[in-house]
């Protein structure tokens, strides 16, 4: 299952090129176009790198309603609970491909913005401690994305569900720091699943807005929605031929 959902790479490369661009593009958008950064002590870049990256992960969920509305809307996986396979295997290859992808675009990220001059300064541990939880979190998106998109059904819904993806993303310390913000926005950034993610990536990578205490919090968060969304992914996938 797997195979097959990374088969889609080769025959859509145009939508797999659009995934890797756009978050590279959003970067160089905040990074020299908007800038600046409310609120935001040292390097800017330093900053709004973390940032991007848990934006990105919080924003690829939706290929993952795409990719499985379309299969339900054509009856793909009709003919996959079928045949003499465990049910889960539809959702695990499909959650498998989606953790590839966004291993791949978090390289190509990573990459973008060292060639802009950014650099980790909390050590090696501290890279691939933020690159964890940066997964994690996309993780847990991901098994969001799944059970919308098993509750959607097709295609044209998924761009309604889409819109709530939007506000998740920028009310959040991705590209400010919240302490610039009026107190009730503050607030409401600070309680985002996302925001504790950029924190805490901040803190690992040694750069500005990071703070230590975040950490927990950006992996409670995760494991909280996955204990919440897992489940409810593979209840809506049993009822499906019900």
């Amino acid at each position: 299952m797997t195979r097959r959902e990374l088969a889609r790479w080769g025959r859509q490369p145009v939508a797999v090129v659009v995934n890797l661009v756009f978050p590279v593009m959003l970067l160089l958008m905040f990074g020299y176009l908007v800038g600046g950064g409310r609120g935001v002590s040292g390097d800017y870049l330093d900053f709004l790198v973390p940032g991007m990256l848990a934006l990105t992960m919080a924003f690829g969920l939706e290929g993952t309603m795409v990719a499985v509305t379309q299969d339900i809307d054509k009856g793909v996986i009709d003919r996959f609970r079928s045949m003499p396979m465990a049910d889960g295997a539809v959702l695990v290859g499909r959650s498998a491909a989606d953790m590839l992808q966004s291993a791949l675009g978090l390289a190509v990220l990573l990459a973008v913005a060292a060639g802009l001059g950014w650099r980790a300064h909390g050590g090696a541990a501290g890279f691939l401690g933020a690159v964890g939880l940066l997964l994690l979190f996309r993780f847990a998106m991901l098994w969001i994305g799944i059970h919308l998109a098993l509750v959607a059904g097709k295609p044209e819904t998924v761009q309604a569900v889409q819109i709530l993806v939007w506000p998740v993303g920028f009310l959040s310390n991705a590209f400010a720091a919240p302490e610039s913000m009026p107190g009730w926005l503050g607030t409401v950034v600070q309680w985002n699943p996302m925001s504790h993610t950029a924190t805490a990536v901040r803190d690992l990578f040694g750069g500005p807005g990071g703070e230590p205490g975040h950490v927990w919090a950006a992996v409670a968060w995760p494991l909280a929605l996955l204990a919440v969304f897992f489940p409810l992914a593979v209840r809506r996938f049993a009822r499906l031929s019900r």
